[in-house]
């Protein structure tokens, strides 16, 4: 391998946007993740001037000029850029220059901060999820110990009473023991070891979507779907991504049959798309697949949105609570993620898995 090569593949692996300017600042190259950030290929790109590529930054385009006129680093923190499209970046960036073979060049380093409170966001989350798992399992043995005990009391009590109505009543006590039981269990979730495989993610999609949809049978919604066919398998356990993206589609099914919707349709989306060069707890993937579900229902109460993947929270009076924060536990088993955002109209649970569990620590 040629050190040029070696070079790329390094530049290639950072999470920061790297990209190379000539003296007219026309761009020379651009690693991966600036690909993902800027959204153009280094093909397109190619000697076109950044000023095509960052619009509407005439500030910011005098900036990176007078540092490559006066030869020094320029830094520039929480810059809101916009690309051809419209889209807006927020990213902290810096202008190096320097000479090569007697020619003026810059290295344009841009970071993103939606990537930097990402990785905040998900290191408290990861924290608190721990926490609370730990605390619901000191509970689940306090609690199972004494439900053991009434239930084989109210077992003992059936027997020596001949009386129909008393032993309904040990029935009851009984039943409701083993309700308690089952959902204590559910709390703290499954412990059996995942059987992970090859995995096709469309199959695992196309199984909760086949659910889901007859449940959602007569009730005016339409699930959609915008699969990339390009993605390859994932390793994972396929009745456990089942199961955690089942609870994500009936958590959207059933916020559209909320009392709150203001439109006769309700619609779900399930989306599938590559993304590159990316952190999950700490850990540095180069490919993993995004899954959306989105709806387009009354939205998560913003009271309610920082804990939706914790036990027992829940905005409808019925429910469990237990939906998302199962899903949440099933994809941090597969080392992937789960965020959410929502408004009025638009809910978008996103769900990242790696494609390949080869990773390294960043």
């Amino acid at each position: 391998m040629t050190l040029d090569n070696v070079h790329k593949r390094l530049l290639d692996n950072l999470t920061t946007g790297v990209v190379l300017l000539n003296g007219q600042l026309q761009l020379l190259y651009m690693n991966v993740a600036a690909e993902s950030l800027l959204e153009i290929s280094v093909n397109k790109a190619s000697r076109l001037h950044i000023g095509e590529i960052l619009v509407n930054a005439e500030e910011d385009l005098r900036e990176i000029e007078n540092a490559m006129n006066s030869n020094s680093s320029f830094t520039k923190r929480k810059a809101e850029l916009e690309i051809a499209h419209g889209k807006a970046l927020f990213v902290d960036y810096s202008i190096s220059p320097f000479e090569e073979d007697g020619q003026v060049q810059a290295l344009l380093e841009l970071s993103s901060l939606e990537h930097t409170q990402r990785i905040t966001r998900e290191e408290t989350l990861h924290s608190a999820h721990a926490t609370t798992r730990e605390l619901v399992r000191g509970l689940a043995h306090e609690i199972k110990n004494p439900l053991g005990g009434i239930r084989g009391a109210a077992q003992l009590l059936a027997k020596e009473v001949d009386d129909e109505e008393l032993t309904d009543f040990t029935n009851v006590i009984i039943e409701e023991a083993d309700r308690l039981h089952n959902l204590v269990d559910r709390l703290v979730g499954s412990r059996k070891p995942l059987d992970i495989q090859a995995t096709n993610i469309h199959e695992v999609l196309e199984r909760a979507r086949s659910l889901v949809e007859a449940e959602v049978s007569g009730l005016g919604i339409k699930l959609e779907d915008d699969y990339d066919p390009s993605i390859p398998p994932i390793q994972g356990d396929r009745e456990q991504l089942i199961q955690a993206m089942l609870n994500i589609l009936r958590n959207a099914m059933q916020s559209l049959t909320s009392p709150d919707v203001e439109h006769a349709l309700g619609e779900i989306m399930l989306r599938t798309r590559i993304v590159r060069n990316i952190m999950i707890d700490k850990r540095f993937y180069r490919l993993a697949v995004n899954v959306e579900v989105i709806d387009n229902g009354p939205g998560i109460p913003e009271n309610l949105i920082g804990s939706i993947f914790y036990p027992m929270i829940s905005g409808r009076p019925d429910g469990s609570g237990l939906g998302l924060p199962i899903s949440n536990g099933i994809i941090n088993q597969h080392q992937g993620m789960i965020e959410c955002d929502s408004k009025p109209g638009r809910t978008r649970f996103s769900v990242v898995l790696p494609i390949s569990q080869q990773s390294q620590p960043h």
